[in-house]
């Protein structure tokens, strides 16, 4: 009997040596689990921090590239938001980061779209036509970024911190931060249609400013060949005619002479968006000149329109704020 008591004590010592080893084991092998996810995740997240900067740094100094480039540029950016959707769904996870990696991939899946939505406006909002629609989308696909990070925030750090946590890991295990929109002022339609235009025009900085202070000034605007001069705050009727053009006068009010100073004029309100956009060819430090801009098309008549004519800014230029003015007119036959 003693021998016997002494086998099953021994056999039950075992088993229980047993059990915590194998518990142990599992143990262990669920903190590399978190360890190997994390490392991951950590992994995706900067590559999309990454794709934040190149994308905004695109469309805030796209350096000489042209509008084509750009446009192709962060097409291909995309395709890269699109594998890291793929690499967070295929992750191996424990299952107490089930509900953070779901999070994790509405994140990446609002960066991927939202990406893809500027990428197929960016061409129109680049071209010669339909550019205030354009414009106004891309302001919209901004508001993806917006979320994806109030979603990471809110969730998927908790998500993931709550289980680690749990694990005696939350020392050891950081957690990413991650803000794609790098700036508020693309939530706004009017601020992305200034900041492509000046894409457009070259006024971004492709060039580097000369030393000394840059800056332009819009002054009178009239309407040829019916020579009305347009004021803010009061609508005018324009005759309309096959040769309608605008007479611009750019002040240079900079200490620099300046050259292909980009002035653009726009007709909106009534139908398809007008747009036409020319160049001044040079203007002395001091000086002013007037820029005579054809339409391209007839513009609608009998209904109200808004006339915006705007000095997109040349390169060193800060302040833009009387580089425009928006004027209410009705053309007539």
């Amino acid at each position: 009997m003693v021998r016997r008591a002494v086998a099953v004590g021994a056999g039950v010592l075992v088993l229980v040596l047993l059990i915590l080893a194998i518990k142990g084991c599992r143990d262990s092998a669920r903190k590399q689990a978190f360890r190997d996810y994390f490392r991951e995740v950590n992994g995706i997240v900067d590559q999309s921090n990454q794709e934040s900067k190149a994308l905004f740094g695109l469309l805030t100094k796209p350096g000489t590239q042209s509008a084509v480039q750009l446009a192709s540029n962060v097409n291909g950016y995309r395709g890269e938001a699109a594998q890291l959707v793929d690499r967070a769904k295929s992750l191996d996870h424990p299952d107490e980061l089930t509900q953070a990696r779901q999070f994790l991939v509405y994140t990446l899946e609002l960066r991927r779209d939202g990406i893809a939505g500027v990428a197929e406006q960016l061409p129109t909002a680049l071209g010669d036509a339909g550019q205030e629609e354009a414009n106004n989308k891309i302001a919209v696909y901004m508001r993806n970024f917006l979320a994806s990070d109030v979603l990471y925030t809110e969730k998927v750090v908790p998500a993931m911190r709550k289980p680690a946590k749990a694990q005696g890991l939350a020392d050891e295990l950081d957690i990413p931060k991650s803000h794609f929109l790098t700036d508020l002022g693309w939530l706004s339609a009017s601020t992305v249609a200034d900041r492509i235009d000046r894409i457009r025009s070259g006024g971004s900085g492709a060039q580097p400013a000369t030393p000394g202070i840059h800056g332009t000034g819009l002054g009178t605007v009239t309407v040829k060949p019916g020579g009305q001069t347009l004021q803010q705050g009061s609508a005018v009727d324009i005759a309309s005619s096959p040769n309608l053009s605008f007479d611009v006068q750019v002040m240079n009010q900079g200490e620099n002479d300046e050259t292909d100073v980009p002035v653009k004029v726009s007709i909106t309100g009534a139908g398809k968006p007008l747009v036409v956009q020319s160049k001044l060819p040079s203007i002395a430090a001091g000086q002013s000149k007037t820029l005579s801009i054809p339409l391209s098309a007839s513009p609608p008549t009998g209904r109200p329109v808004t006339i915006t004519v705007q000095i997109l800014g040349v390169p060193g230029e800060k302040n833009l704020d009387n580089n425009k003015g928006t004027f209410s007119a009705v053309f007539t036959q």
